[in-house]
């Protein structure tokens, strides 16, 4: 089957397939959004020290070293999906996810067992990290390949939202379980809870997607010379399609700071700078996620009328502008204002994110597609994204503002405004 072909029959958009798709992000998704939102007690039981800001720091470092597998499983992940099929890497990417998250919820203390439990944290992380270098990267490019033309951005934006139920589903568990336990029992076993109910949306992953049509269209010999090495999916990617790999890059990179630094670190922040319960800033990011949800497909939708450099280029503009009032209503201890601030945010990146799977996947040809948006996607979100928690930590207790995350937005955002001018765009063009 062609990619043509393929674009050309109607997909519901909840079909199966659109459902198969977006799991694995679900689950990707609410295991680091369980992990950042209860980084106060995974730090006091594994990695306690003098200093709450350094037991932080070295709980959103483990985060962090996560990340850094992720250009490995984007290489690995990638070629699998190029080579083998989408189908394949899906399947295997949410198995090994599933696995390691489900672990976490045995693992022994530092009061326990020493320095071997923060090792072992550390191992999990890394071993999660690799599986998922190639799972939100696979599933979009499977949700785009199996969409309509004029669609594309809305099936693309299953892979993000599926992304932000995870992140809900994360918010939604904490809050649960702060709401019905003590601060006692959410310290001694209830943070455990969230890790092992993982195992649920692992085994669905595998069910879901071991019945999914390959969209992958076998590539043609299409090098006169004999040249082999484009057809090791890498190679071919890096030397044909470095240029469109660099702006990917570019635009990640206030994508990824963005929602790390000023989102999935948002809970901690309150609760650390802001004189905030953790049941209310559980409760307010779980009510801006649902937004979030809602405002996802809508923006993605959009750009199918509109484009998607246009959406990309407003999204930028609106970042960098309203970082620093975003901050500033952050920064109250009203809950009205915090609020605000948080649907501004949410509002903010899913004008850039809805359309952000589409827009990288319609830049590559089928026969790289996953390998060349795997590694441009992961390189900033590892150097960036899970460093934001970290750096947004060192940045406050250093400069001692408490406003110093929405400098470091601004400035993500001057390097993607380069990055989006100078991209072209694809909404009307055919996949490759």
């Amino acid at each position: 089957m062609t990619e043509t072909a393929q674009a050309e029959g109607p997909r519901a958009f909840w079909s199966r397939s659109n459902i198969a798709g977006a799991i694995g992000n679900v689950l990707e998704w609410y295991d680091f959004a369980i992990y950042g939102f209860l980084a106060p007690i995974i730090a006091k039981h594994f990695f306690p020290a003098d200093s709450e800001t350094v037991s932080l720091i070295a709980t959103f470092g483990v985060f962090a070293a996560g990340f850094m597998m992720r250009p490995i499983g984007g290489i690995v992940m990638g070629h699998i999906a190029d080579t083998f099929g989408r189908r394949l890497a899906l399947t295997l990417s949410v198995g090994l996810m599933a696995i390691p998250t489900t672990l976490i919820a045995f693992l022994p203390t530092y009061a326990a067992v020493g320095v071997a439990a923060p090792l072992l944290l550390t191992l999990f992380r890394l071993c999660q990290g690799l599986s998922v270098g190639g799972e939100y990267t696979s599933s979009a490019t499977f949700l785009v390949e199996n969409a309509p033309p004029n669609r594309r951005g809305l099936a693309g934006s299953w892979s993000v939202t599926g992304a932000v139920l995870g992140l809900l589903l994360g918010s939604g568990v904490a809050t649960l379980l702060s709401n019905l336990l003590s601060d006692t029992a959410m310290s001694a076993w209830g943070w455990r809870v969230p890790f092992l109910l993982g195992i649920v949306l692992g085994l669905a992953g595998v069910y879901l997607r071991r019945h999914v049509e390959e969209t992958l269209v076998a590539p043609e010999v299409d090098d006169l010379e004999g040249n082999v090495e484009k057809q090791v999916p890498l190679v071919d990617a890096v030397r044909n399609h470095g240029a469109d790999m660099l702006r990917i890059i570019g635009i990640c990179v206030m994508s990824s700071i963005a929602f790390y630094g000023g989102f999935v670190f948002l809970v901690t922040y309150l609760v650390e700078y802001n004189t905030v319960t953790q049941r209310l800033a559980l409760d307010l990011n779980t009510i801006s996620l649902v937004v979030l949800v809602v405002l996802l497909p809508a923006m993605a939708y959009l750009s199918d009328l509109v484009g998607r450099k246009t959406m990309l280029l407003a999204g930028t503009l609106l970042m960098g502008l309203g970082a620093y009032p975003v901050f500033w209503l952050l920064h109250h201890d009203n809950g009205t204002l915090i609020l605000t601030g948080e649907l501004i945010m949410v509002a903010i990146i899913a004008v850039f994110s809805g359309c952000l799977p589409t827009a990288m996947c319609e830049l590559f040809p089928g026969r790289i597609r996953v390998t060349a948006v795997s590694v441009a996607y992961n390189l900033p979100y590892a150097v960036f994204g899970g460093t934001a928690p970290m750096v947004v930590t060192w940045l406050i207790g250093a400069s001692h503002d408490d406003l110093a995350p929405a400098y470091y937005i601004m400035a993500a955002s001057a390097v993607s405004l380069v990055a989006v001018l100078t991209m072209r765009e694809t909404f009307r063009e055919p996949l490759r």
